[in-house]
């Protein structure tokens, strides 16, 4: 049961150690774990393009995939080394609990964006989904159509509204693929306690939120506007891509890191770490 399911409750402060530590498991072992996000990435890529059915595939293999994430994590806190050989554990623990966490993903998201038109009308829905530019269709405008979209103070309202109203959907998977894998709990179960656990802790969650804005959305936008204005074209955009490429690599290594690290720390505190089995290939 998820009441069963210990967690500890942290102040604010907590979210952004969790992005620190996250790092700084990072930045030990930098070259292994960039392979792995490429190799994650480039699965999806794949998967994707499965006709008829990769568009489908894709988002639910998406918590198993992150498995790998989590099992790399253990083994490095544990002195270990992340590999990309660990991306498929997910495949191996309790797949039959992880692959309905990508259809409650894709279930939840797709009814946030949904409620957007209760707000706007459906304007954000059309320019997602819509139907394509025609091919002699001036690039130029559909670029300002799209800018004119995202200007209107409804659609962003709208956009506002969606994303709280996949809050929910957000935090129940935030720790779910931990707790089939680390806990054995049903899916069910590791939803709920996901949920209690990220409520629980909503201070930490806001801060750890606000971090992955400001480091995520602020930084690489101050890089590239500050680089447009001090540094002729073409140049500027090739510096930019030089540097923020990099810097993003970093962070979205760092963020799938954070979900073992906050993990452990909410659901694990103070618990003296096991040794890693040689002999054994799996995490736990």
């Amino acid at each position: 049961m998820a009441n069963d399911i210990v967690f500890t409750r942290y102040d604010g402060r907590r979210g952004l150690t969790w992005l620190a530590e996250s790092y700084r498991m990072f930045s030990r072992h930098r070259l292994p774990w960039i392979l792995m996000l490429f190799a994650y990435y480039v699965t999806l890529w794949f998967v994707d393009r499965i006709p008829l059915v990769g568009v489908l595939v894709a988002p639910l293999i998406k918590p198993a995939l992150s498995v790998g994430f989590l099992a790399a994590a253990w083994t490095q806190e544990r002195g270990g080394k992340p590999s990309p050989r660990m991306l498929l554990r997910g495949f191996r623990s309790n797949l039959t609990a992880l692959l309905p966490l990508g259809v409650v993903f894709v279930v939840g998201v797709s009814l946030a964006l949904g409620a957007t038109a209760l707000i706007d009308g459906g304007r954000l829905l059309e320019m997602l989904y819509g139907a394509a530019p025609a091919a002699d269709e001036d690039p130029t405008r559909a670029a300002r159509s799209v800018q004119e979209t995202l200007a209107s103070p409804r659609v962003q309202l709208a956009m506002l509204f969606g994303v709280l109203c996949a809050l929910p959907t957000i935090l129940a998977l935030w720790w779910a693929p931990a707790l089939v894998v680390f806990q054995d709990a049903p899916m069910l179960s590791a939803l709920r306690a996901s949920l209690r656990a990220a409520l629980a802790n909503w201070r930490a969650a806001a801060r750890y939120a606000i971090g992955l804005f400001l480091l995520g959305g602020v930084v690489p936008t101050l890089v590239t506007t500050t680089l447009a204005l001090v540094v002729p074209p073409p140049v500027n955009a090739t510096l930019a891509a030089l540097i923020v490429l990099p810097y993003l690599t970093f962070f979205v290594a760092t963020l799938h890191i954070s979900d073992y690290v906050s993990y452990r720390d909410v659901f694990h505190a103070g618990e003296t770490l096991a040794p890693i089995e040689r002999t054994s290939g799996s995490e736990q």
